[in-house]
């Protein structure tokens, strides 16, 4: 793609997106009402109004990148750990963490330092198979039993590196000129117009044309500018860290055997990390206080959330993700968030193993789906709840994301399957916290698996004699069912589909709905 043409395509990307977050939101609580034809919701206020009480509260772990604990709409829902005493540099409750007061950081050194950009696990298995397969000839290699995944990696990374590294440069450039003409108006924040009167060189004329355009439909140089700076800083971990072989932040800041994915004591308690805008947004809808006329009301109202933090700007690494679910079983989590995934696995045992503790130990694990649009009957995405030999994990939930209108109801992006995506929640357009006591709208699976795990745990603390799996039980038993003939669009295509052939319940969660199930299951044990 040439020059001029990566220019017209970026900023027509650009102008999309601040178009679409200039655009009128829904209702911040659009997705607690009653389901209708233009407004998909969960029933939540509905089963507040059944006036079940609350009998536990429920600890959530939010196992992501990292959680605002000073949030004022989740202060005072963060867990506390009752056997630490804050910031006396001891390990008082002898769980080998010190001073883990509100969770752990299994990403940071013990001096503090934190992994913020990392490789993509395509990458490290790239690089583990390059080293592996090193002075071997092309034969040899074909006749390995991981030679085909080598060339594939291969060509994957190397196309995608190269794609990225020139569609960053190319926005750099794009930033460069903006901002260049736009200060030429003497104005901080020129209008369209403003942009337009503006002389420029000849060699500037293709960028004023393309900053015009974009403006004329957002209207605002500064917000354009805004969506410019996060494309850049998504660009840059692509271009120079997520697929750069060379970059390797790890060993010289958290400091542990990467080679023995059984270590456990490692990290820091710092949860915020370098960028906890992700965690603090899914931490918010389970669990954001409710009732104080402040920001949004979660979707859980007792409910205690416990930060773990494992994802770093790139992919999750397994020996993380174990140890993850390993922390918060062991300190009283029922219910743990986890909202991330990838196509690759580096060592999917010892997270097999993590998911075996933690249905011994009868705690809830509810996944996101993905946002590439795969059916992931076909296409990989980890972590799963396939442990192996046939055998699945019964306390697992696959959560993939739906939008208001009932017509369309799976959003563009999600992930579906008929075997591997258990349910839809609402995904779309979701209000939640942000860092700096700020709220937002964030899209993506990410959002739909909180929304459930907040209902699993609101369920859960008025029948806490349910069990991890007669959660799971209800949920899916309870979903909201389209027509047996009702279609939907399928995610990231132009075909439609039965709704019911996208997830093994072919439903949408329902929290009215989960407490009647609730109840039957107490009395005829989910029969």
């Amino acid at each position: 793609m040439k020059l001029y043409n990566k220019i017209l395509w970026i900023g027509a990307s650009l102008a999309t997106i601040s178009a679409v977050s200039a655009q009128s939101k829904p209702d911040k609580h659009w997705y607690h009402s009653k389901p209708s034809k233009k407004n998909m919701g969960i029933s939540l206020t509905e089963a507040y109004g059944m006036g079940i009480p609350s009998k536990k509260t429920i600890v959530v772990a939010v196992i992501d990148g990292g959680t605002d604990i000073n949030h004022p709409d989740l202060k005072s829902v963060i867990w506390h750990n009752p056997g630490e005493i804050p910031f006396n540099n001891i390990d008082d409750d002898n769980n080998g963490y010190v001073d883990d007061t509100v969770g752990w950081n299994f990403i940071g050194g013990a001096d503090g330092k934190m992994v913020g950009k990392d490789n993509l696990e395509a990458t490290r298995v790239y690089k583990k198979l390059k080293d592996k397969f090193n002075g071997m000839t092309e034969e040899q290699i074909a006749a390995q039993p991981e030679g085909a995944l080598y060339e594939k990696l291969k060509s994957d990374i190397g196309m995608k590196s190269a794609m990225y590294k020139s569609i960053f440069d190319t926005y750099k450039d794009l930033d460069k000129n903006w901002t260049d003409i736009a200060m030429k108006t003497g104005k901080i924040n020129p209008s369209a117009a403003d942009i337009e009167a503006m002389p420029v060189s000849a060699e500037q004329e293709k960028y004023k044309a393309s900053l015009v355009k974009a403006m004329k439909k957002t209207g605002s140089f500064l917000s354009l500018k805004k969506e410019l700076k996060s494309g850049l800083e998504q660009l840059d971990g692509m271009a120079n860290y997520q697929y750069n072989l060379d970059f390797d932040p790890r060993a010289s800041i958290v400091g542990d055997n990467y080679s023995n994915s059984r270590e456990r004591f490692y990290g820091n308690n710092n949860v915020s990390g370098p960028d906890a805008s992700h965690g603090t947004h899914v931490a918010g809808i389970i669990g954001a206080v409710r009732g104080n006329n402040v920001g949004l009301d979660g979707v859980a109202d007792n409910v205690r959330i416990m930060v773990v933090r494992v994802v770093p700007d790139g992919d999750e690494r397994d020996k993380d993700v174990a140890n993850g679910i390993r922390y918060a079983v062991e300190n009283g989590a029922q219910v743990i968030n986890m909202s991330f995934g990838k196509g690759y696995s580096w060592d999917k045992g010892v997270v097999n193993e993590a998911i075996k503790f933690a249905e011994s130990k009868g705690v809830l694990l509810v996944h996101a789906a993905g946002n590439s649009s795969l059916n992931i009957d076909q296409e990989l995405n980890y972590p799963n709840d396939s442990l192996g030999g046939g055998e699945f994990a019964k306390n697992w939930i696959e959560v993939g994301a739906s939008q208001p209108k009932a017509k369309i109801l799976a959003t563009d992006f999600s992930n579906y399957g008929k075997n591997n995506v258990d349910l839809f929640s609402p995904g779309q357009d979701i209000y939640s916290t942000i860092p700096n006591n700020d709220y937002a709208y964030f899209n993506g699976t990410s959002m739909a698996a909180p929304v459930c795990a907040g209902v699993a745990a609101f369920v859960w603390s008025r029948y806490p004699e349910l069990t991890a799996e007669q959660i799971k039980y209800v949920l899916e038993t309870s979903t909201n069912k389209m027509k047996p003939s009702a279609k939907v669009k399928v995610p990231g295509s132009k075909e439609s589909a039965l709704f019911t052939d996208l997830s093994k319940t072919g439903g949408l969660l329902n929290a009215s709905r989960a407490l009647v199930q609730a109840e039957n299951c107490k009395v005829t044990g989910c029969k």
